[in-house]
């Protein structure tokens, strides 16, 4: 079966149907809480301070889920329309902006403290269409340039990504570096056809220590251990809360819209109706 990203572009390949597999998959929730707290790891932001984090390409929310929990505030962005739809009705707390990230970002010059991406930047190696704007180098460029220059001096980025040759790789790196970025590739497991994981990280200013981390090596089991345990720990909280909040919230009764409503409100919707004594009230049968 040939890779997602030589199927069809994101917006499309990642409709309703796949984006509720994708996000359902237990397997794939535990593949991608695993890489975000490597993510987070090679970050190495400041243990017990606030940060302000970008996710890039953060579909559904399951990255930015373990970022709550970590106790980052976060902006998301993806160019999945269905992706941000199962996030918003999943209630996640990022702001999420619907972009694509080969365009490059509108923030403003040191608006955030970091960045991490999980499994997107692969995505950016396939030109959609023969306009020479459209190319890999073009995308890429902007990519890095406008990345660069959001992030904070000094911070770090992280991109998981999995390249398919060495050309890639190579592509990848000197774009970034042309951008301004530092830093280099980290790999875990190299030695694993199964275990691998390719991560670029990259330094603006010294990137709070200018040498690159070591990727992971020998036997991944046991660090595979200790993920299983801490996914697990986390799917039986939040099994637990979603039992307690059916319990305690009725869908389509008052508590439920106000949340609704509330919830819209902070994601800057506008026309949300005011609340009153009768929101949520059944109207009477009229025959």
């Amino acid at each position: 079966m040939s890779r997602p990203e030589l199927q069809a572009p994101p917006e499309i390949y990642y409709g309703d149907t796949e984006a509720a597999k994708y996000t359902n998959n237990t397997r794939i929730q535990q593949i991608q809480a695993d890489m975000t707290y490597r993510a987070l790891e090679l970050l190495n932001l400041p243990q017990g301070e606030p940060a302000f984090l970008l996710d890039i390409g953060c579909g559904s929310g399951l990255s930015g889920e373990i970022l709550d929990e970590e106790g980052y505030v976060w902006t998301g962005v993806d160019i999945a329309p269905s992706m941000l739809e199962v996030a918003l009705e999943r209630e996640v707390e990022g702001d999420l902006f619907l972009h694509d990230i080969g365009q490059g970002f509108g923030f403003r010059p040191g608006s955030f403290d970091g960045a991490i991406s999980i499994s997107v930047l692969q995505w950016l190696l396939n030109a959609e269409t023969s306009h020479p704007t459209s190319s890999p180098p073009h995308r890429l460029t902007r990519f890095f340039t406008t990345l660069h220059s959001a992030l904070r001096n000094p911070s770090r980025a992280v991109l998981q990504f999995y390249p398919t040759s060495d050309d890639q790789v190579q592509l990848i790196t000197s774009i970034a570096q042309k951008a301004g970025f530092g830093g280099g590739l980290v790999i875990d497991y190299p030695n694993s056809k199964k275990a691998r994981k390719v991560f670029l990280c990259l330094f603006v200013g010294d990137g709070g220590g200018a040498q690159v981390p070591k990727g992971l090596e020998g036997d991944s089991g046991v660090e595979n251990e200790d993920a299983k345990a801490k996914f697990e720990k986390r799917r039986q909280r939040e099994s637990r809360r979603e039992r307690n909040e059916k319990q305690k919230v009725i869908k389509g009764g008052r508590d439920w819209i106000l949340r609704k409503k509330e919830l819209y409100r902070r994601r800057g919707k506008e026309d949300v109706p005011h609340d009153s004594k009768y929101t949520g009230r059944k109207r009477r049968a009229i025959f």
